[in-house]
């Protein structure tokens, strides 16, 4: 800007052009800091997804025949006339995050089935490993494949593991211990 004379003016236009061009020069400077912060942000998001490995389930080892000692009674459902109880010497937790635990359900009728099982507290699914027999022995099952957990109100066993008793959110609970004492103390506040 070109003033002739100097003028109260023309100084005060001088002045708001240095402003402006000072701030266009801090918003520049703040722009490229931002745009380097993402950047390395951005690295370091790709570097550790690339860390993170696709889930992967081990084996399940099939545990010994469920004996009537250790078998601890849960409500599965209020609905149900079944009365459902989890071995506590099956309970484990996998290196996958899996909860593995033989479940045995005795029917109104007088039945009992024997399953042997996993739920898997990150994503709420449930599947079958093993099947129990009359004789104490074991079969696997058929069609073992993970299935999503629904609350229901009949058959609601499963959901009730996996929100009362195995999961704390997607993860499974801090520790068999820690299970098992779920499990006894919900029988006895009964």
């Amino acid at each position: 800007m070109l003033c002739l004379p100097p003028d109260a003016g023309c100084r005060r236009a001088r002045r708001g052009a240095r402003r402006a061009g000072a701030a266009l020069v801090v918003a520049a400077a703040l722009a490229a800091s931002v745009s380097a912060a993402l950047a390395q942000w951005r690295d370091w998001d790709a570097d550790f997804d690339e860390d993170r490995k696709p889930w992967k389930e081990i084996e399940a080892r099939i545990p010994s025949y469920p004996g009537t000692g250790d078998l601890v009674p849960f409500e599965g459902s209020a609905a149900s006339p079944h009365r459902f109880y989890v071995d506590a010497r099956s309970l484990s937790i996998g290196e996958d995050d899996v909860v593995r635990y033989t479940l045995v359900v005795k029917t109104a009728g007088g039945a009992t089935n024997v399953t042997f099982e996993g739920i898997r507290c990150e994503l709420r699914e449930q599947k079958y490993y093993a099947v129990g027999r009359a004789d104490g022995s074991w079969a696997r099952a058929r069609k073992a494949q993970w299935r999503r957990i629904e609350p229901q109100d009949v058959n609601r066993h499963h959901y009730v593991l996996y929100s009362d008793y195995l999961c704390s959110g997607r993860s499974p609970v801090g520790s068999v211990r820690e299970i098992v004492r779920l499990f006894r103390y919900a029988t006895t506040t009964k």
